[in-house]
């Protein structure tokens, strides 16, 4: 067989993406490889949240195309997000890439890959603006040992944040099937997965585009949790206003969804939050969150927070320091503002902010995050938790098994045995800033 090497940036969506990709090239003769030399097809699948994942998409390729010399045979795929946006510019720049392969056609991957044999240069970056779920029931899924199992259940966005270049690049929102999902959910079950993670730009929007049903993400949680067996189920990521009382309610009363919410706030100001064209202000998302808390025993609240939006003043950004603090948010994912083709934000070059102000306000947001997070850990020392096991690894001598609470909280436990995918009650011994440590009962 032929081997394969797909490398993966960005986000839980891309991984998925992958898992599909690997499936479908095993039916046509080709097997994982983590070696990229050795392999007959390279491909990367990019992300283009930020210029810096995208520049090293490009610095990937340089490398690849170098091989290409001594290995004239060798394919080469640029796939995801940035391929989605460039299209044909990727081949002006890197002539060597045999094929692009966008966000929205990645089950036109097989026809590529003999085209690509034959001699033919391809591009497949069209917009389409229905699911792939009659192609995907075509193929396997070859999803990575892991006891954890990704399930797109949306594509796209409607929300066209100033800032954000997903709309772009997935498109606008589509709500796949509720039985595709749940085959593909009764698929990962049978083959060992013990959580399943519905993933969505906005998950909690899925099924507003249903023209046929009244289905909400609230009916899909009721039947993925009626299916037979111990295993857990989780939701990335929710748009704040998209939560409504039903799902915070539902998340409540069924036994098998955990309490976790990521909801990114972005800003902890409502001048900025209007300037990125989020739907709520401060006061909004603290309604909401508050509301969270008080429904769901135990939960954890993760967020995201951009440092340096254009515009941006020191007291703008103190209220998002503050706004992390007084909502004691668990974790937050933290990056500086950077400019996207195609976006809103990005042609506002008179309100940028200068990088060496952006590198110090997220420098500060980093430590309140570090704050937030030890805090957070504290809460949960000395209490029982049950723990799915996900690693079994040697450190510094000694053997520990870690894995995570149903609120997300990483449990690192010293052990001797490897309790891969078995879930075990521990009690919490300590805490750290980014995860707490534990003994078996």
């Amino acid at each position: 067989m032929k081997k394969v090497y797909i490398e993966t940036m960005g986000c839980q969506m891309n991984k998925s993406d992958s898992e599909r990709m690997y499936g479908m090239l095993s039916n046509f003769g080709y097997e994982e490889t983590s070696e990229p030399k050795k392999a007959d097809l390279l491909m990367v699948n990019t992300c283009s949240i930020r210029q810096l994942s995208e520049d090293k998409a490009y610095s990937l390729i340089g490398l690849w195309g170098k091989w290409k010399k001594t290995k004239p045979d060798l394919k080469i795929g640029f796939c995801g997000c940035v391929a989605q946006q460039k299209a044909k510019e990727i081949f002006k720049r890197a002539n060597y890439v045999d094929f692009v392969l966008g966000t929205h056609k990645i089950y036109s991957l097989p026809e590529i890959i003999k085209k690509i044999n034959e001699g033919e240069k391809v591009c497949e970056c069209e917009e389409t603006h229905q699911t792939e779920d009659n192609e995907a029931i075509k193929y396997d899924i070859q999803r990575v040992k892991s006891v954890n199992a990704w399930i797109p259940i949306t594509e796209g966005c409607n929300n066209f944040c100033t800032y954000c270049i997903v709309p772009y690049t997935r498109g606008r929102e589509r709500s796949r099937l509720p039985g595709t999902i749940l085959k593909e959910v009764k698929d990962a079950l049978n083959s060992g997965f013990k959580e399943i993670t519905l993933l969505g730009q906005n998950v909690d929007s899925y099924g507003k585009d249903f023209k046929d049903r009244n289905y909400r993400l609230a009916d899909l949680l009721k039947e993925i949790n009626a299916l037979e067996g111990k295993f857990r189920i989780r939701f990335v990521t929710s748009y704040p206003t998209d939560i409504t009382d039903e799902l915070i309610k539902t998340a409540v009363e069924l036994d098998k969804v955990c309490e976790y919410f990521h909801i990114p706030m972005q800003s902890g100001d409502s001048d900025v939050l209007k300037a990125m064209n989020r739907r709520y202000d401060r006061e909004k998302y603290f309604e909401i969150a508050n509301k969270i808390r008080k429904m769901v025993p135990d939960v954890t609240i993760t967020s995201d927070f951009i440092a340096g939006f254009p515009g941006e003043t020191e007291e703008q950004f103190q209220n998002t320091l503050s706004a992390m603090e007084e909502l004691e948010l668990d974790y937050s994912n933290t990056a500086a503002y950077s400019p996207r083709e195609k976006t809103v934000a990005a042609k506002w070059v008179d309100k940028y902010i200068d990088e060496d102000v952006k590198t110090e306000r997220l420098a500060r947001l980093n430590e309140q995050n570090r704050k937030c997070c030890l805090a957070s850990n504290q809460k949960f020392v000395g209490r029982e938790m049950e723990v799915l096991i996900e690693n079994f690894e040697n450190h510094n001598g000694k053997n520990v098994i870690s894995g995570r609470t149903r609120n997300n909280k990483i449990v690192h436990i010293d052990c001797d045995k490897d309790l891969t995918g078995e879930f075990i009650n521990v009690k919490i011994t300590g805490s750290k800033t980014w995860y707490l440590t534990g003994k078996i009962l």
